[in-house]
């Protein structure tokens, strides 16, 4: 059995860690491609268990299981093709208002984050009519040196952080879901296939949208991809609405 320890600068609500960063941290123990199912926000600065099986991973504080996670095959079809260029404008056309961010400190899209420490993915919709589907959303990433492994790729827990809040971002802005952007959500599961991770420094887009709704679960996808609009990696999300209250762990 393996400890962990998630530092503060990984937080998505002030009190717990960012969903896809430990999604990713689980993922990095199966083979292929991964589910990782939240169970209980997992908290910072504590000593955490990694218990590793034939059947899969769990993440643990004493007998409590916070996430668990196991190999599976996902298939994204028809993701929307974006390039830098056209992230960029879709951020400037529409810049985002940071006095309304419900998490302003989160590692991967907290506006509050300075660069270089979060993530700052903070992603904004596509105009109608630009060819992608109804209500997707996107953002421009370009790496940090710090975010590399040991072979010098951007690390995959990151990837996985990468790919994570734009589908909270694509189902709060759900309006044909019937959903207001004002909705406070936590994200319950998600599943993930890298093809290639990026470098630090390379020019990178992730597009999100989402897919459907079912009661309190909303559902959305997410990419990774190069800045000629190449696939790098794929993800799908279910987010929980949740009290105010809850998602921010008191």
């Amino acid at each position: 059995m393996k400890s962990i320890v998630i530092e503060k600068r990984f937080c998505g609500p002030p009190r717990s860690a960012n969903g896809g960063y430990v999604c990713g941290l689980l993922a990095a123990h199966i083979d292929g491609d991964a589910e990782i199912t939240l169970r209980a926000p997992p908290p910072l600065g504590q000593r955490l268990d990694l218990v590793v099986d034939e059947h899969g991973v769990e993440l643990r504080k004493e007998e409590t299981t916070l996430a668990m996670g196991r190999r599976i095959r996902i298939d994204v079809p028809e993701i929307p093709i974006i390039d830098f260029y056209g992230a960029q404008e879709a951020v400037r056309r529409s810049p985002y208002d940071a006095s309304t961010h419900p998490l302003p400190m989160c590692f991967v899209c907290g506006p509050a984050r300075v660069d270089g420490d979060g993530l700052r993915i903070i992603p904004r919709p596509l105009l109608p009519g630009s060819g992608s589907k109804a209500g997707t959303f996107v953002a421009p990433w370009v790496p940090y040196p710090d975010l590399a492994d040991e072979g010098g790729a951007v690390a995959a827990e990151f990837v996985w952080a990468a790919l994570d809040c734009p589908t909270g971002f694509a189902g709060v802005g759900a309006q044909h879901l019937r959903m207001t952007g004002a909705e406070t959500i936590l994200l319950g599961r998600m599943s993930a296939r890298i093809e290639r991770r990026p470098y630090p420094g390379d020019q990178c887009i992730i597009v999100a949208w989402a897919t459907g709704r079912d009661g309190r679960k909303v559902f959305a996808n997410s990419a990774l991809l190069s800045s000629h609009g190449e696939f790098l990696a794929v993800a799908q999300a279910t987010w929980l609405l949740v009290d105010r209250r809850v998602q921010l762990g008191e």
